[in-house]
C-alpha cells in the first residue's frame, strides 16, 4: 500500500546532487582519422574516443578513449579542458590523427597537439600549442585534410575594443569568421583558405584515397581534382533558415579557388555535407519543408562551371538534422553494403518528437532507395559517426541517460560501449527504473487553430500517491533556442519533479524542430506570442482534463525558453509562480548586447531592429512589470556572454520597485548554461523550496 502525502512533498530518491552527478554529457564520438584512411583497417579492434562533461570536475571537458580490449581512460591532461567558443556555443572541438590528439583548449582557445602515445603519463605530458597566442582566434569544427597534412577548422577572430579604438575607431566590435587551414608540421603556420561571408560551417576535402590518377592535376575541368565542400550563411540568417552549400577547387598548394555555390537559397538549410567513401557529396536539405537526404553528383561531361545535379535520397515526411547551434553536428555517416564495395548510410531521424534509427542502400536503384528501420528502444539519438561495418551515435531511451552505442551494420544489433560510473548521464544504478514517469506525447489546439506538440509526465513514486480529493500542481518547461525541441528521452529533472509529486508539460511549442520547416517558421515574428500561446493552451489543456490543479501552476524555462516563461507571467494570468534560467526579459537590449551568431536572430522572430522598436518594447517583459503579479525566482550566470546578467538584474530591479516578491540566485564563473556540480544542485534545490513556499506544502527532510 502507498502512503498518502500532499503532491509535491513526496520524499524522493532523485536528488538534486544525483542529477548535478548525473549530468555529464557524452557527445562527438571519433575514431583515428589517419590511421588506415585508404583501406579502412578493422574498426571492430580499434579505438574510439569521445567528448565527456565533467561537472564535478567544475564543469571540466575530458576526451575518453576505449580501448580495443574495451578498458577506457582520459587521455586527455586534466590540467586542460577541450571546449571550443566560436559562436560561443562550439562544436567539433578535437580531432585525433596518426595517434596525435589534436584539441582545442578552453582557456586560450588555441589548438594543442598530444601524443597520445604519453596518455598514461598524461599529467606529466605538456601539450603543445600549435596556434598563435594572443591573436583573438578560436577555433572549431575541425577535420582532417591528408591531402595536405593540415587539419581544417572554422576560425573566429575576435577583436580588442582598445586596438580597434586605436587603429579605426569605426570597425565593427563583432569578430570575423573564416575557413583556416593549419599545418600540422612544425613550424605548424595558419592559412586563410576561405573568406567574405558572416559565418561557416562543414569544411570538408574529398578524401585523398577517393582521388582517381590525374594527368592534370591542377585543372579545374576534371571532376576528380581535389575539391573542399563548406557552408556559409550571412546575417541576418541562422543556419536552420538559409545557408549556401560551395564547392571549391584545391590546388598543389592548398589553397582554394573556383568556388562554385551548389546548393541553398534563402529558403532552403543545408545540413552536414560530407564526401563518401567513393567521393560523392551527400547532403541534407529542407528544401521539400522536410530536412532530408540528397546527393550531388558533378556534370559527366567535366566542367566545371556547368550545374550537377541533385538527387533525394529516400524522401521522407521525417527530419535527419537538427538546429546547427553547435559547428560539426552530425546525424548520418558512412559504412559498408551488404556486397564487396558497396555503401550504405547509417542515420537517425525525427518523426513528432520522437528519435530513431535506420539504414539506406545508396547503392541500390533510385526508385528503391528505402530506409530500412533499425530495431531499438531510443528515443533520442546524435552525432552518428561509422566505418566498414560499424557505426557509432549517442542515444537515450525512456529509462536510460546518453550512452555511447556501436552499432553493427550486419546485425543490426545495438550494444552499449562506454563504462558508467555513478558521474555518467546514464541511470544512476541505485535508482529502480520503475520509479520514472513515462512520457505521453500530446498535440492540442493552440491559438489561431494551430496544433502544438508536448510530453506530459504524471506525478509518479513508488511509495507515495497524492490525496484521493487533491490534484497535483503542474511544472510546464520550455525549451531553449528557440529553434529547438525536447524529447521523450529519460531526463532525471524532469523525475525530480514527477517523483515528487508534480505533474510535468514537456512542450515543443510551435518553432521547434522536429516537424517540418513550416512548423519553425511559425514562430516566424511572433515569438512572445506562438510560443506563449501554447504553454498557456498546454496548461489549460490539462486543467480541461482534470489532470492538473488549476490553482498550482508553474512554469520553467532557461535562455530562449526563459523569455517564453516571462512573458507568459506578464502578459496572461494563468501561471501562479515561474523559473527564470538566464532568460530574457528586454528584447531591445538582446538585440543590441548579444554575441554576433545571433545578433541578428530576432529579426526572423520579431522584427527588424531598430526600425520595429516599439513591437520590440511591447513583448519586452521589463517593460509591462505591473502586468505581473506573481513571484519569480531567476538563476543567471554571472559570465554569460548569450544573454548577460543584466538582462535578470533589470527584471529584479523592476520587480522591487513594485514589491513584488522575487528571488535571485547569482552563480560565478558560469556562463550560458551552468556547468559546475554544486551550482547545478543548488539551483535545483533553490527551485524546490521556492515552489513549496508558493504551493505550500512542506519538504521532507534531506530532501535538497
Amino acid at each position: 500500500m502507498k502512503k498518502t502525502a500532499p503532491y509535491g512533498s513526496w520524499p524522493s530518491p532523485i536528488t538534486a546532487k544525483m542529477i548535478a552527478s548525473a549530468t555529464p554529457t557524452i557527445d562527438l564520438p571519433n575514431l583515428d582519422q589517419g590511421q588506415d584512411q585508404e583501406s579502412g583497417g578493422d574498426s571492430n579492434n580499434r579505438k574510439i574516443y569521445w567528448l565527456e562533461s565533467r561537472p564535478d570536475e567544475g564543469g571540466r571537458n575530458t576526451i575518453v578513449c576505449r580501448n580495443s580490449d574495451g578498458s577506457q581512460q582520459d587521455v586527455l591532461p586534466s590540467s586542460y579542458s577541450a571546449r571550443s567558443r566560436v559562436h560561443e556555443y562550439g562544436g567539433a572541438c578535437y580531432i585525433v590523427i596518426d595517434d596525435v590528439l589534436y584539441f582545442v583548449a578552453q582557456d586560450d582557445q588555441r589548438i594543442y597537439r598530444f601524443e597520445l602515445s604519453e596518455a598514461d603519463n598524461n599529467d606529466k605530458c605538456e601539450p603543445l600549442a600549435i596556434t598563435p597566442a594572443d591573436s583573438g582566434y578560436r577555433f572549431a569544427d575541425l577535420s582532417y585534410d591528408q591531402n595536405h597534412n593540415r587539419v581544417l577548422c572554422v576560425c573566429e577572430q575576435h577583436f580588442e575594443q582598445d586596438s580597434l579604438e586605436q587603429s579605426n575607431p569605426e570597425q565593427t566590435r563583432d569578430p570575423r569568421n573564416f575557413i583556416a587551414g593549419v599545418s600540422l608540421s612544425a613550424p605548424y603556420g595558419l592559412t586563410e583558405l576561405v573568406s567574405g561571408a558572416d559565418f561557416y560551417a562543414y569544411p570538408r576535402i574529398k578524401p585523398l584515397s577517393t582521388l582517381r590518377t590525374n594527368p592534370y592535376p591542377n585543372s579545374c575541368t576534371n571532376p576528380e581534382h581535389e575539391q573542399l565542400c563548406w557552408l556559409s550563411w550571412d546575417h541576418p540568417s541562422m543556419p536552420w533558415y538559409s545557408t549556401k552549400l560551395w564547392l571549391g577547387s584545391v590546388d598543389e598548394s592548398g589553397a582554394v579557388s573556383q568556388q562554385k555555390h551548389i546548393a541553398g537559397s534563402a529558403d532552403e538549410a543545408i545540413f552536414q555535407p560530407q564526401w563518401s567513401p567513393t567521393g560523392q557529396l551527400y547532403f541534407i536539405s529542407d528544401r521539400s519543408q522536410w530536412w532530408n537526404l540528397y546527393r550531388y553528383e558533378a556534370s559527366q561531361e567535366g566542367a566545371w562551371e556547368s550545374s550537377g545535379e541533385i538527387i533525394p535520397i529516400c524522401p521522407m515526411e521525417a527530419e535527419f538534422a537538427t538546429p546547427l547551434w553547435t559547428l560539426g553536428m552530425s546525424t548520418y555517416a558512412f559504412v559498408d553494403g551488404d556486397n564487396p564495395g558497396s555503401t550504405k548510410i547509417a542515420t537517425c531521424y525525427t518523426q513528432n518528437g520522437l528519435w530513431h534509427l535506420g539504414l539506406v542502400d545508396v547503392d541500390a536503384h533510385v526508385d528503391n532507395r528505402e530506409l530500412t528501420p533499425v530495431e531499438s528502444s531510443f528515443t533520442q539519438l546524435s552525432a552518428m559517426t561509422g566505418r566498414n561495418s560499424l557505426a557509432w551515435f549517442v542515444a537515450a531511451s525512456a529509462d536510460t541517460g546518453n550512452q555511447l552505442i556501436q552499432l553493427s551494420v550486419d546485425t543490426g544489433l545495438c550494444q552499449v560501449i562506454n563504462e558508467l560510473p555513478q558521474t555518467d548521464t546514464a541511470t544512476p544504478p541505485s535508482l529502480d527504473k520503475n520509479l520514472f514517469s513515462q512520457a505521453q506525447a500530446l498535440s492540442f489546439t493552440s491559438s489561431h487553430g494551430d496544433q502544438a506538440h508536448a510530453f506530459y509526465y504524471s506525478p509518479h513514486n513508488l511509495t507515495y500517491r497524492g490525496p484521493v480529493d487533491d490534484k497535483p500542481p503542474l511544472i510546464v518547461i520550455c525549451h531553449g533556442g528557440p529553434t529547438g525541441a525536447t524529447s521523450a528521452a529519460l531526463n532525471l529533472k524532469i523525475q525530480f519533479w514527477t517523483s515528487r509529486g508534480f505533474a510535468v508539460l514537456d512542450i515543443n511549442y510551435r518553432g521547434s524542430t522536429g516537424y517540418g520547416r513550416h512548423y519553425r517558421e511559425l514562430l516566424d515574428g511572433k515569438w512572445g506570442l506562438s510560443d506563449v500561446g501554447d504553454v498557456v493552451a498546454g496548461a489549460k489543456y490539462l486543467i480541461k482534463q482534470g489532470l492538473v490543479d488549476p490553482n498550482k501552476l508553474a512554469i520553467r524555462g532557461s535562455s530562449a525558453g526563459g523569455y517564453t516563461v516571462l512573458a507568459a507571467l506578464t502578459f496572461h494570468d494563468v501561471f501562479k509562480a515561474g523559473a527564470s534560467y538566464y532568460g530574457i526579459g528586454d528584447l531591445e537590449t538582446l538585440a543590441r548586447d548579444t554575441h554576433k551568431f545571433e545578433s541578428k536572430y530576432l529579426e526572423r522572430l520579431v522584427g527588424a531592429y531598430p526600425a520595429e522598436t516599439e513591437l520590440y518594447q511591447a513583448r519586452s517583459p521589463v517593460n509591462h512589470i505591473e502586468k505581473l503579479t506573481c513571484p519569480v525566482i531567476f538563476f543567471q550566470g554571472l559570465d554569460d556572454k548569450v544573454v548577460p546578467p543584466d538582462q535578470a538584474q533589470a527584471m529584479i530591479l523592476a520587480l522591487e520597485k513594485q514589491k513584488l516578491p522575487c528571488d535571485y540566485v547569482p552563480f560565478r564563473g558560469e556562463g550560458h548554461g551552468f556547468r559546475k556540480a554544486e551550482n547545478i544542485a543548488h539551483a535545483l534545490d533553490q527551485e524546490l523550496q521556492f515552489y513549496s513556499k508558493i504551493f505550500g506544502f512542506k519538504l521532507p527532510a534531506n530532501q535538497t
